[in-house]
């Protein structure tokens, strides 16, 4: 049998995104850590960018088109067994429904020149951090010129006695630059961020409606709880999050409902450099995020 080299080529394109992807992710290591989140380049007025996940399909992650409010036809299956009216479907639609995942970049003091990382955050975190934020006494903490750090204190599964860890956040009550300007290679890193969005590529409905009846087919022997995939949690940690197929699920995804699609919006929510002069600081942070390219 000959090689079949496009596989070949595509495997490598998927290995080369994940070393890419681990590259700029970051996690809370144990105990404290300082962070300062920074503008997003391709959202400028907001830094937090909101996806919709399924995972635990096939053993993989999958961006949801509902992100951008387009049709997914996962959704669309979760939403037929949710109106059965037979309570056992309704849960297993439970199960299908995308679950939102929070990235927002930031720069990790003290190694501010390992460039932009990228902190995923679930929904505890993400509220807590924007209640920061909606406090008077504190303000855009993400202003590149008088924002504020953030401390991410980790406890691990082993300190809090659970399943997963556990972060807390609290706000440094100085304000400060987010970085110097005149370091030319962490301004390079900010000016220049990858899209967030290259390393969950978005499929087409009907690609995506392929890999869920390629699940939903799938032979159930050897399957358990833990191998349907995990759900990571507000503090990077994983927690097992059980998907098997069910005969109902397999019935509903012979056809195709007119339900509209779950959709979602993104909501709007240190150690200072050596000091240039107000003038001169805030001429560089312009240039850097009003500049075009």
């Amino acid at each position: 049998m000959a090689l079949d080299l496009s596989k070949v080529k595509n495997r490598l394109e998927s290995l080369k995104t994940t070393n890419t992807k681990a590259k700029h992710m970051w996690k809370p290591n144990k105990g404290k850590n300082v962070i300062r989140i920074i503008p997003y380049k391709f959202q400028p007025d907001n830094p937090f960018v909101e996806l919709l996940f399924h995972y635990g399909i096939n053993n993989k992650t999958y961006l949801s088109p509902s992100t951008f409010n387009r049709p997914d036809p996962i959704v669309e299956l979760s939403n037929k067994l949710k109106k059965s009216g037979d309570k056992e479907e309704w849960k297993e639609g439970r199960k299908l429904e995308p679950k939102m995942r929070v990235y927002v970049p930031i720069l990790v003091r003290g190694a501010e020149s390992e460039g932009v990382k990228y902190w995923g955050m679930g929904k505890q975190v993400y509220q807590e951090i924007l209640s920061i934020i909606s406090d008077p006494d504190y303000g855009d903490i993400t202003d590149v010129r008088t924002g504020r750090d953030l401390v991410v204190e980790f406890k691990t599964p082993e300190e809090t006695g659970k399943s997963w860890g556990e972060s807390t956040i609290r706000c440094k009550p100085n304000q400060s630059v987010a970085f110097d300007p005149s370091d030319a290679a962490v301004k390079d890193a900010v000016k220049n961020q990858v899209d967030i969005l290259t390393f969950w590529p978005e499929l087409s409905y009907d690609e995506l409606a392929k890999v869920m009846d390629e699940w939903l087919n799938a032979p159930a022997e050897g399957a358990s709880p833990d191998s349907a995939g995990a759900v990571p949690s507000d503090d990077d940690e994983e927690a097992p999050a059980a998907r098997a197929p069910i005969a109902a699920a397999k019935a509903a995804a012979a056809s195709k409902p007119a339900t509209a699609p779950a959709s979602a919006t993104i909501e709007a929510s240190s150690t200072p450099a050596p000091k240039p002069s107000a003038q001169a600081v805030a001429d560089e942070f312009d240039e850097l995020f009003n500049s075009k390219g």
